[in-house]
């Protein structure tokens, strides 16, 4: 039984209209540390009749660059009450109503101030959280940048440590969804407060020392109002860039494990890059678009084991989505035609499961699967089976 061997994987990248005018550095299984070559393969030098023109020399991609990450600003104010006014009883009726009203504004301050020291304590919590979470995190990022063995127990301890502070994090945003919650009751009470103590005015039987209490009141409940109103936003605010950056970082997270697995530092999630998912409907395996003049991003042949490609699909994948952030590609399984009809139809599920394995690693980085289609073919070019990524 021939194994399978990668030889390489040949990178392309066309410009921003995505003609493929750019020919990237190739990718082979060996150390990708020779020296450069002329960029298009037909320009190699020519060798003797008997010997085949050899493809290009690899060259080293450019190294993912590792950012220091840092969690969303939360808010900052401090929500303090702004007190109530004592006020004296005039025996009427409205008297009797204005000191009600100023029971209910003592009862909605005491409310905002236990609301406002609970998100103080949930925001430096939120803090120290995301503190240790970052630190588990460029801890990883540094030991695989300066290179690591694939699967490092060290750094699979530190990964699920930084997935329980993620989780941590989380958790605080639960919290703050409780106290949303409390503060949206609280609003309603404000704005109930308010439209009483505009129609105490109207009430008949007031003396004039009613009217200027209730003037005093009314200025408090607004600027109660106004508090209560600035609380509610700037934690709503708070609930939404957290509850981003979690759901960022579960996609960063995914990509970390790959990388960890690989030993390779790959950067962040492509889930990251790939915004407003068009709906592509995956597919199994089945005859395609021909590749016949079609223009690969990457080429993986694969003639040899355990070939080191994830890096090199990584960078062509990222490029094309910082670019086209929507685009959508094919995976095309393709086995050589040569042969009888069974070592083709062993090629093709050899050429086949290939393809999926290249589909679980994209899926690893963080690729939406609905954003890939798989397709199988056979090619009187190819000699042994590979793996064409296509731009859809």
């Amino acid at each position: 039984m021939i194994r399978p061997i990668i030889v390489g994987a040949a990178l392309f990248l066309g410009g921003c209209s995505f003609a493929l005018d750019t020919l990237w550095p190739s990718l082979t299984g060996e150390d990708p540390a020779g020296g450069d070559q002329p960029a298009q393969q037909a320009q190699a030098p020519a060798q003797t009749p008997s010997a085949p023109t050899p493809e290009p020399a690899p060259k080293p991609a450019p190294a993912p660059q590792v950012t220091a990450q840092t969690p969303p600003q939360l808010g900052t104010t401090n929500f303090e009450a702004p007190g109530v006014t004592p006020g004296t009883s005039s025996g009427t009726y409205v008297g009797q109503k204005v000191a009600e009203l100023r029971s209910e504004l003592r009862r909605l301050q005491t409310n905002v101030s236990r609301n406002n020291s609970d998100l103080q304590q949930i925001r430096a919590r939120t803090v120290q959280d995301s503190n240790r979470y970052h630190a588990a995190i460029g801890a990883i990022n540094a030991r695989l940048q300066v290179g690591t063995t694939p699967g490092n127990p060290i750094l699979i301890e530190q990964f699920n440590k930084a997935v329980t502070d993620l989780d941590k994090i989380n958790d605080d945003i639960a919290r703050m969804n409780g106290l949303t919650t409390r503060v949206t009751s609280d609003s309603a009470l404000a704005a109930f407060l308010a439209e009483n103590t505009r129609a105490a005015f109207r009430l008949s039987g007031a003396v004039d020392s009613d009217h200027q209490q209730l003037t005093i009141l009314e200025d408090e409940v607004n600027r109660t109002v106004v508090l209560v109103d600035r609380l509610f936003k700037e934690l709503s605010e708070d609930v939404q860039r957290q509850t981003a950056y979690v759901s960022t970082e579960r996609g960063n997270l995914n990509t970390l494990s790959a990388s960890i697995k690989s030993g390779e530092i790959f950067g962040a999630s492509l889930a990251n890059r790939a915004l407003n998912a068009a709906a592509v409907p995956s597919r199994p395996p089945a005859a395609g678009r021909s590749i016949a003049g079609r223009k690969p991003l990457v080429i993986i042949r694969f003639d040899r084991e355990d070939v080191a490609y994830e890096q090199a699909l990584y960078n062509a994948v990222s490029r094309v989505l910082e670019r086209r952030p929507n685009a959508t590609f094919e995976l095309v399984a393709v086995a050589p035609a040569s042969g009888g009809e069974a070592r083709q139809a062993l090629n093709s599920n050899r050429a086949r499961r290939s393809a999926e394995n290249v589909l679980r690693s994209l899926q690893g980085m963080g690729l939406p699967t609905q954003r890939v289609e798989i397709s199988a073919q056979t090619s009187a070019q190819a000699t042994t089976n590979e793996v064409h990524l296509y731009l859809n």
